[in-house]
Formats: structure tokens, sequence, C-alpha cells
């Protein structure tokens, strides 16, 4: 069940009902019925990997919850067993065929015959997400840093949160377990905070993505038909799109979590004004980066070694990051250039604080922050060529033809054909609406940095906050784009 259907339109203020009408000591089993539910909405036989999932990390923690923390060696082989099963549930749905055709094609480069078959097999929906919101379970379970759940209900609706199931934000087990086993009262004010992070989280979504995909998927879909400034107005609005697209659900299921009383992680924090690449992921998409760095990045080692084993586990970190986000090379590429970049960051910090400070940038400090903030959003916007693009060979076109004519102002003009770029007529007005959209979006962002949006917008009378909802709501209705559109992240 996607969040901008009509089904969820329905599905949503009905499970809040009856959540809020059933006994707090039972309202576990409507949530959990509710996820399930929304889960199988999709395609209901893999249900079944949901489930096992489930029961082996279950009963693995309870396992390892029968040795003391003195006895932790015994806890060891039953953590193999859940990482085992789920990495190598994860690595049939989602890595076989591609391990399995670049092995097929290196045979035959090299003439040799291969006869390894491949399986026609649907990526479940969500499997990294859930897979490494239970692996962090077992993992905290074995070393000690929570008790292991005794309640499968508890623990099946922990894994099944119907609101971060599908794309996050990935939850440990020590933030939101605890919450499911409370009893939250309706609260008006708690009630309207979470519906407005939720239409928050929709324009982003239907207004800002879904009008920039007709742009983007023109594009990149066809790379071959276009050079110039139109390459790269696609991939900055990609950037612009798969933020709105991403942060987007992640407020969709902050709000509907808040609703419910609920509190999940922040998952974005305004990460296109980051000054450092480092400061990105510290923005972007925080709960998987979190992840890698408390669960991978630390166990390599983290920066407490030698220097090359640092940038060793730096590197290897954020290429295992591009290989989660898809079976392709594209992915893997696209976290092996991160990686690059926060190497080449340590490796010349010195020398571009001495450049800085010879032309003259360092006295003058908000100059100096929008040329670390323009640079970096420019690195990223690169580093997204990459993610967007259909194969290497698109990839390395787009890189190679997106400065095509850019030496003749008039010919810079001449590229922007909006008319040619959507094959459509209102090529014009889904350009304006998606910039006036991004622009807005980027004033709000600028005000949440000196206090809360919803603060100020709780100061003025009743009569004009609804006006400012449903001026927002026909802005959606009139400029959004309704075609259900999935969101990008669902493929991972």
């Amino acid at each position: 069940m996607l969040f901008n259907s009509t089904e969820f339109l329905f599905f949503f203020p009905v499970v809040v009902t009856l959540y809020f009408l059933t006994p707090a000591n039972r309202r576990w089993i409507i949530l959990l019925l509710a996820s399930y539910y929304f889960y199988m909405s999709w395609k209901p036989a893999y249900t079944i990997i949901l489930v096992i999932s489930t029961l082996i990390d279950y009963f693995c923690g309870r396992a390892m919850g029968r040795y003391s923390d003195e006895e932790k060696h015994k806890r060891k082989p039953i953590l193999y067993i859940s990482l085992i099963s789920n990495l190598g549930i994860l690595g049939l749905f989602k890595y076989y065929n591609f391990f399995n055709n670049s092995a097929r094609q290196l045979a035959e480069g090299l003439n040799m015959n291969y006869a390894v078959p491949a399986f026609e097999l649907l990526l479940p929906m969500g499997i990294s997400f859930y897979t490494f919101q239970t692996m962090s379970y077992s993992i905290d379970v074995y070393q000690g840093r929570i008790k292991p759940e005794k309640h499968l209900g508890i623990f099946a609706l922990f894994v099944t949160f119907f609101p971060q199931l599908v794309a996050g934000p990935i939850e440990r087990a020590g933030n939101l377990i605890g919450q499911l086993r409370t009893s939250f009262d309706f609260d008006y004010a708690r009630v309207v905070a979470g519906l407005r992070r939720m239409a928050w989280g929709f324009f982003k979504k239907i207004v800002i993505a879904d009008n920039l995909a007709l742009m983007v998927n023109q594009v990149y879909n066809n790379p071959t038909d276009y050079e110039g400034i139109t390459l790269i107005l696609a991939t900055v609005f990609f950037a612009f799109q798969i933020y709105c697209d991403f942060s987007g659900y992640s407020d969709i299921a902050i709000g509907a979590a808040q609703v419910m009383g609920y509190n999940l992680m922040e998952n974005f924090r305004r990460p296109y004004f980051s000054k450092s690449i480092s400061e990105f992921w510290s923005r972007w998409h925080i709960s998987l980066s979190s992840w890698f760095r408390d669960y991978l990045y630390i166990p390599l080692g983290g920066n407490r070694v030698v220097k090359w084993r640092w940038y060793y586990n730096l590197f290897i970190t954020f290429l295992v990051s591009g290989l989660w986000h898809g079976a392709n090379w594209t992915f893997i590429v696209w976290g092996a250039l991160h990686g690059f970049y926060l190497i080449f960051a340590i490796v010349t910090a010195k020398q571009r604080n001495a450049l800085a400070n010879a032309v003259g940038l360092t006295s003058h400090p908000v100059l100096y922050k929008w040329v670390q903030v323009l640079t970096v959003f420019a690195l990223v916007c690169f580093s997204w060529i990459f993610f967007r693009a259909n194969s290497l060979a698109d990839a390395l076109y787009i890189i190679q033809y997106s400065f095509s004519g850019l030496g003749n102002i008039s010919q810079v003009f001449a590229g922007i054909n909006l008319e040619h770029l959507l094959f459509m007529e209102q090529g014009a007005k889904v350009f304006i609406v998606s910039v006036i959209a991004i622009l807005i979006m980027e004033l709000v962002h600028l005000i949440q940095r000196r206090g809360s949006v919803s603060a100020l917008l709780m100061q003025p009378p009743a009569v004009v906050r609804w006006s400012v909802y449903y001026i927002a709501l026909i802005a959606v209705l009139l400029f959004g784009q309704f075609g259900h559109q999935e969101f990008i992240y669902f493929q991972f």
C-alpha cells in the first residue's frame, strides 16, 4: 500500500480510530494486524519472508538472552545464525541475479562456459529496511545493549510497524519496542502536529518529487536525446526529487506514528545545507548512515586505527552502503564515489584551508559558508548521476555531454526546451510549479534553522492557521501529480 494512494486515505483513519477505541493493553493487536494488512496489500505471498525473518530473530534473541554478559562467547553462534539467515534471504532475493549475471559476463569475456541458472525473483518491498532493523536488534542483544523481547506480538510489531515498514526510518529496538508497550492517550495537539507533518510530507512527494519525476525520467530514460543544460537541469532536479521523495516518505511515516503517540527518529535534517560531505551524511538518511556507523564502520575500527586502515574503513563502509541501495554497478560506483569524497577531504584538509585563507574566503564567513554549501551540493549532484542512471554507460554519457555548448550563452538558453523535454504542452507549467515549490520548501528550511515552523504556525489565531492549511491543501490538489507514483526507496 502506498502512502499516496486512495487506499491509505481510508486505511489510516480507520486504524487510528480503532487504535484509540481499543483498550490500551490490546492496541498492539490492532497495529500488528494493520501492519500485516498494509504489507500484504502489495504481494501477500512475500509476507511469509517477513514472518520468517521475524521468527528467526525473535528466537535467536531469546536464545542469546539465556546467557549472561560473562558468557557472551556462547551468544556468538546464535548471532551468526541470525546474521547468516537474514543476509542469506536478502542476498538471494536482491543480489543473487546481480552477482550471477556479473559472473556470467566475466565468463563469456574469458570464453568460458557458465551454467549457473538465474532465478526470476521479485524483490520483496522494503526487505533491506526490515532486514537491517532486525539485524540491529540481534546485534544489540548480543552486545548486551538491550534485553531480548519476550513478547512475540510486540517483537513482530517492532519489525512490521506499518508507518516505517517499507522505507524507514530504520528504527532501533531500544527506541521503539519500549514505546510499543506504552499506552498513549488521545492528545489533540499531538495529533494535529502529526497530521501537519504528514501534510508536509505529501507536499514534498506529490507536488515537488512527482512533478520533477516527469522531467527527470524523460531525460534519464533517454539520455542520448539530450546534452548540455538539459542534462544538468535533470541532474539538479533529481537531487531535489530524491530528497523530496524520500524525506517526504519519512515525514509521512514520522507524522503517522506521532498521531498515535510514537516518536520515530528523524531521518533528514536539511542535507543540502551541508558544508562538507561528512556533514551531508550526518543529515541524509540518518537512520541508515548511523546504522552503518554503529554496525560496520566502528566494528571495523573506525578512525581509531592507522591512517591507511581508517581510509579503508571509510571506503568499505560506503562501498557496502552503495550495494545496499541496489544490485547494480551504478550504486556501487555511487557509494565508492562518496567514500572517495570523504577520504579526499581528510587528506587535503590543510591544503584547502590554506587556499581559503590565501583567497580571503575565511575573512568573509557568510560567503565562505555558501561556497562550501554550493561545492558540496555540486559534488552530491555529480554522484547522483550514477545513482539515477540506468547503466554505467548512461552515466558516462551524461557526464561527457553535460557541458556541451555551455561556452556559448545563447546556446545555453536555447538548450532549455521544456516542451521537448516533456513532450507535452504542460512542460513549462510543470517546470514553473516545481521551481516555485522548491523555493517554498527551501524557505521553510531557512525558517527551521531559526526555530520550529509548527510553533510559528501556532501563534496566529485559529482562522489564520486554518486558512494556511486550506490554501496548502488546494495547492496540493491543483498542482500535485496523483498517478500513485511509487516512492523511489521502495525498490531498496
